[in-house]
């Protein structure tokens, strides 16, 4: 079937030759959703090695009855994701509908309010999630719509299935890698659309906000102002960057003209990697591999 007619792509695909079809019931599934993208991974609980990731860009849609139309195609046609015997099930979203709350301050029923202070929704016609962070004193609510959440819901029975926001694995994963990194780092992911802007101090979570972006030039007015909002230094400051971009790409480059002293961050250490990985460069898919993290 042409993928221009069904509304999406697979872009890049990479599969260890150690994935075992029967052996689903001892597999994790990662699954991250955005409004243009989707990416997914799969994860032997009993060796943390990443056996399967694939990535599908979306054709643009207009609304969630659309999308979700989309999304039914991509995993009806696909050949692991209507699967039900999976171990555990993680699933991501990508929007800018959340708020992060610090523990103490949180109440369950006043999760709706928190959402407000930060976004727009519709509690008509979406649902209001919340994750509590391993590693964070900090709370994620975010939202959901419903009729793309209930579908999902009803795919996998007999699997834990957990429900996160895209914040929450890269807040995750960038205090797991700070143990290797020099304090007051700060950590970028670029996403396709949006930069994402991590600090933490003491390893603990001091700042996390993400900016859309309209042009290139967009990243680094967002990138000096939160640097100028923080105090930091933009000629002394550490600065590891991860997502889509290159590492000879004219883009780092400009980015190297006013940041001195960035890097591209590692692979996270906590999964374990066949060769076949070596096609993946080290700092694509951050987000996607944190999602592990998140219990």
């Amino acid at each position: 079937m042409d993928t221009a007619t069904i509304g999406y792509k697979l872009i890049k695909k990479i599969k260890d030759e150690k994935f075992d079809v029967d052996a689903l019931h001892h597999y994790n599934l990662l699954i991250q959703i955005g409004t243009r993208d989707l990416q997914l991974s799969v994860v032997d609980s009993r060796d943390n090695r990443c056996l399967l990731l694939e990535d599908f860009i979306l054709a643009k849609v207009s609304s969630y009855s659309a999308l979700k139309e989309l999304l039914e195609s991509l995993f009806a046609d696909h050949h692991l994701l209507m699967a039900g015997f999976w171990k555990n099930v993680r699933i991501s979203f990508k929007n800018k509908k959340f708020s992060l709350v610090p523990s103490s301050l949180f109440i369950k029923d006043a999760a709706a309010d928190y959402l407000r202070l930060n976004s727009r929704f519709n509690e008509e016609t979406e649902e209001i999630l919340y994750y509590k962070h391993i590693k964070s004193d900090a709370i994620c609510v975010f939202a959901v719509n419903k009729s793309i959440l209930n579908w999902l819901r009803g795919l996998y029975p007999n699997a834990e299935v957990g429900y996160i926001h895209q914040s929450s694995a890269l807040i995750e994963g960038v205090i797991n890698f700070s143990k290797s990194a020099k304090p007051d780092t700060i950590y970028l992911y670029i996403d396709r659309f949006r930069l994402h802007v991590t600090t933490l101090k003491n390893g603990k979570l001091e700042y996390y906000n993400q900016f859309t972006i309209k042009q290139f030039n967009d990243y680094i007015k967002y990138i000096m102002l939160v640097m100028k909002g923080l105090n930091k230094n933009q000629k002394s400051s550490d600065v590891i960057m991860w997502g889509y971009i290159g590492k000879q790409s004219p883009h780092y480059n400009e980015f190297y003209k006013f940041v001195k002293n960035i890097s591209f961050g590692a692979r996270p250490e906590y999964l374990n990697y066949g060769f076949i990985f070596d096609e993946v460069q080290d700092h694509h898919f951050f987000d996607l591999y944190s999602t592990h993290l998140c219990d």
